[in-house]
């Protein structure tokens, strides 16, 4: 009886100490935006050295996420998680120090942590949840978006009682809460035990074909399967962002008020916390995820179409309709890498190649978008752009949500 209780207790701190973790992935990136400008009245930035600091974390994303696999290999990917903790502790701290080479050497520190985190997230379910990989994807998914809608809740109201510095310097705390419940979750029996399995697993894999975790990329990208994957990832990181950066101008050229313009981005967000949660519960026993591909595809689209052809004749049904779709598709999209790869060291590998070209696209889509608008003088073509984006991503997710008889990785 003791021995189930310590068990169970074990399990309670892997799981909070799992989503803590997760509802670290977005604060330190979403909380800028809200503080630019003051930022940039504090320290002289111009309007392009302000957006700078997003736009050097969100580079890190895709650009460093392809070092995670070998940490991970090194350490394990418990403690891969514990230094990413600590390692985005450290770079939000220096972010929020004195001066503009520390503001963008901490952001560069914050997200080069968040693109390792991200990067093994998907391995840690597969390890730690095998048999709940829906349920778990979904809930640090939901976590994930949780995390970016809090954090750009409560930032203005905070810098207002404590200044920006401190507002933004807070996901310092909940970065270190969340490392210490980790590392005491680690030091339960249960996961030590874990652990000691998972090595042992990967010893042996190791010795029938080679090391998982050292897997040179090329052997992944002469998977076929491992291309509409990587696509789909990618192009729903493209239309997730480019919305993210220009959905309230677009709604302000139409005609709607700033502030509504605001409310309307928080009630997509909002929606996709329920989407991200509620589709892989249903998706994670399915073995082809096809129709959940297509319908959240089919309603990102219908929401680019209400932007686009009546912003402003029921908005709020518009952003309901796009947070419904966006949120089931970048849970889908972790979904399939978890599903699709055979064993937690495959899924980081696959993680990192499909999450490294997403960001690179994430960071590249918003530009895109706005030279489409400053070329075209108005936002009809950039929005059509994007739905030619949704086209390509629908493509691409029918293909990587199908069953293969070979597993990528």
């Amino acid at each position: 009886m003791m021995r189930r209780i310590t068990d169970n207790r074990g399990k309670l701190l892997l799981v909070g100490g799992f989503v803590l973790a997760a509802l670290n992935l977005r604060p330190a990136l979403a909380g800028v935006s809200p503080l630019l400008p003051a930022i940039m009245r504090d320290l002289g930035l111009s309007p392009a050295g302000g957006g700078a600091i997003t736009t050097v974390m969100v580079a890190c994303l895709g650009l460093l996420a392809p070092a995670a696999p070998g940490l991970a290999t090194r350490i394990g990917l418990d403690r891969t998680l514990l230094a990413g903790l600590l390692v985005l502790a450290a770079g939000v701290a220096l972010r929020s120090a004195d001066g503009v080479p520390t503001l963008y050497c901490g952001a560069a520190l914050a997200g080069t942590a968040i693109a390792v985190m991200n990067v093994v997230m998907p391995g840690l379910v597969k390890q730690h949840f095998p048999g709940r990989i829906g349920l778990f994807t979904g809930l640090y998914v939901s976590v994930m978006v949780s995390g970016a809608a809090i954090a750009s809740a409560t930032m203005v109201p905070l810098a207002g009682q404590v200044g920006w510095r401190a507002a933004a310097g807070s996901a310092t705390l909940l970065a270190l809460l969340a490392a210490a419940l980790w590392w005491v979750a680690l030091t339960r029996p249960a996961a030590q035990d874990l652990a000691a399995t998972v090595t042992a697993a990967g010893r042996d894999g190791r010795s029938r074909s080679g090391d998982p975790g050292r897997r040179p990329y090329a052997a992944l990208l002469r998977t076929p399967a491992t291309w509409p994957v990587m696509a789909f990832m990618g192009l729903q990181s493209l239309t997730f962002y480019v919305l993210l950066a220009w959905l309230p101008t677009v709604f302000q050229a139409a005609g709607l008020p700033a502030d509504e313009a605001g409310y309307l981005l928080g009630l997509t967000n909002l929606v996709q916390i329920a989407a991200a949660l509620a589709v892989p519960l249903h998706a994670g026993r399915a073995r082809s995820q096809v129709p959940h591909v297509v319908v959240a595809v089919l309603l990102t689209i219908g929401g680019y179409l209400g932007v686009l052809l009546a912003p402003t004749t029921t908005p709020w049904l518009w952003m309901i309709i796009l947070g419904l779709g966006q949120g089931a598709s970048i849970a889908l999209a972790l979904l399939i890498i978890t599903l699709r790869a055979p064993d937690p060291a495959s899924v980081t590998a696959l993680s990192a190649v499909a999450q490294s070209s997403g960001y690179v696209l994430a960071a590249i889509g918003p530009l895109a978008f706005g030279l489409l608008h400053e070329l075209s003088g108005g936002w009809t073509v950039p929005l059509l752009a994007g739905l030619g984006a949704c086209a390509l991503q629908l493509a691409s997710g029918v293909l990587a949500a199908r069953p293969a008889r070979g597993q990528p990785g």
